[in-house]
């Protein structure tokens, strides 16, 4: 579970009742949902929560680094809270479906040094990509 709602108390940030709400619907596990799945999601807790607040807020945290915002493929940028734990993705190739998935060793112990061209390399993103369980069942 995430620990986003904690993080932003400790933080200070003013968690103003629209603010709560779209930190609640982004804590959890492999939640990765795109500014309208929040904003619908939003609604359902706080019906006069407007778009564009949720968008403010999305962009706020991530400005914050308390979210990171996900691209996959061209598709709608999604919003993940787990921000603070190392972890790569696993994306379903027809649904947009994404989980987290935490490696037993460095990635970057994957790339020799040969292969890095001296570059002092900082930050290393892996995406593992197929066919979720879903999508493969309805064929």
């Amino acid at each position: 579970m995430s620990d986003l709602l904690e993080r932003l108390r400790r933080r200070g940030w003013r968690l103003t009742a629209q603010r709560r709400v779209v930190a609640e619907v982004l804590d959890g596990d492999h939640v990765h949902y795109t500014a309208d799945e929040v904003h619908a999601k939003a609604t359902e807790r706080l019906p006069e929560i407007s778009r564009a607040t949720v968008y403010n807020t999305l962009g706020e945290l991530v400005s914050l680094g308390e979210v990171l915002e996900v691209s996959t493929d061209g598709r709608a940028k999604r919003y993940d809270p787990n921000a603070h734990h190392d972890h790569q993705h696993l994306v379903c190739s027809r649904c947009g479906t994404i989980r987290d998935v935490h490696l037993d060793s460095d990635p970057l112990a994957a790339l020799p040094v040969p292969e890095r061209f001296g570059f002092q390399v900082s930050e290393v993103s892996v995406t593992y990509r197929g066919i979720c369980p879903n999508c493969h069942s309805h064929g």
